[in-house]
């Protein structure tokens, strides 16, 4: 507004946008809406405004819901790490268990990344010693935090991150047998070609019930050879029957017993990456067993973690972890107090009703 007497120009705050936006409140909520459901980019070019501008606003307003936030029923938590970029670039993700949305990211994945979710926590009216159960993978790191900062939780590594572990001890020793007897191999399962190899490959690291006509004939031979992927297919299967009989009782020392019997199994096998799972798993045999029973896993995490590629990948890579960070609290932390979008009404409306005006 300029002033008659003076010539100054003064700048009156209006109902209708922030100050110094340069865009209304209504364009920031349609821009967020985009935002959370296509890549910033291709939102931006649908606006007809610079990406950074809107970057801007993405951060601005998940900044301001994150404050918002509670966090105080948290219980349970499932914590893992996702990449950035290719390299060493790696986040730490904490989501709530039970309300199924991120609470917490921030770079690196060392014991430090879960004091900063304890503080964070209790910025937002959460208690870290009310927290009574933790899944994560075989971290070490991540064991030591959950020791410093959250002191009463229970740790449980869940039957995916075991059975990936199993997974890779299959695949070192057929890719170690390829390379020393391949012959044998071809021999062994009548493999003639790349792509007999490769359905015996897959066959492997699924479960029979998913096999095609192509694996299943790669894998009758396989089972009746003495190749040592044979035997360390016979030893990856069990583990999964350990995991449903334990499900099945929900008893711990029929679990423990079951899961001791496949570990002596797995050290008296000769095939070394089985012999090395075997030691890994008794030094965690406690958190194993806890996650045979209690039924509570990471597979939303991973599922989430998915998700979180599947952005990096449309959006073509972020340009900081920054953006990442605010784009992941945007999709995936169930904020209530971010813009709505000004398209949607605020009653449903019954679509499948018409009525005809005469």
């Amino acid at each position: 507004v300029q002033c008659n007497g003076c010539g100054k120009t003064t700048q009156l705050p209006v109902p209708w946008a922030r100050e110094g936006s340069g865009f209304t409140l209504l364009f920031e909520a349609l821009s967020l809406s985009l935002c959370r459901e296509m890549p910033v980019r291709q939102a931006a070019n649908q606006l007809r405004v610079a990406p950074k501008r809107l970057w801007r606003r993405v951060r601005h307003y998940v900044e301001v819901a994150r404050a918002k936030d509670d966090m105080s029923g948290v219980r349970y938590v499932g914590i893992d790490e996702t990449s950035v970029k290719r390299g060493h670039a790696y986040i730490t993700v904490v989501h709530d268990l039970e309300a199924k949305r991120l609470l917490f990211a921030t770079p690196g994945r060392d014991h430090g990344t879960l004091q900063a979710f304890a503080q964070d926590m209790r910025a937002h009216g959460g208690d870290p010693l009310a927290i009574e159960h933790a899944c994560i993978d075989m971290s070490a790191a991540y064991a030591k935090g959950i020791g410093q900062s959250l002191p009463n939780a229970r740790i449980s590594y869940d039957r995916f991150h075991v059975v990936t572990l199993a997974n890779a001890a299959m695949d070192e020793v057929r890719r170690e047998e390829m390379r020393s007897s391949a012959a044998a191999v071809r021999e062994a399962v009548g493999a003639q070609s790349k792509k007999t190899l490769r359905q015996l490959l897959w066959g492997m690291r699924k479960n029979p019930v998913g096999w095609t006509h192509a694996q299943f004939a790669a894998m009758h031979w396989l089972q009746r050879s003495n190749l040592k992927s044979a035997r360390a297919w016979r030893l990856k299967q069990p583990l999964r029957l350990v995991y449903s009989d334990a499900g099945a009782s929900n008893n711990e020392e029929i679990a423990q017993g079951a899961m001791s019997k496949w570990l002596s199994w797995a050290r008296r096998s000769r095939l070394e990456p089985f012999k090395r799972l075997a030691l890994t798993l008794k030094a965690h045999l406690g958190g194993v067993v806890r996650g045979m029973l209690d039924g509570r896993s990471n597979a939303y995490v991973e599922a989430m973690n998915g998700l979180l590629q599947q952005t990096k990948t449309a959006a073509r890579g972020f340009r900081n972890i920054e953006n990442f960070i605010a784009m992941a609290y945007l999709r995936m932390s169930k904020l209530k107090h971010l813009p709505h979008n000004p398209l949607v009404p605020a009653v449903a409306r019954d679509y499948g009703r018409y009525r005809h005006v005469c």
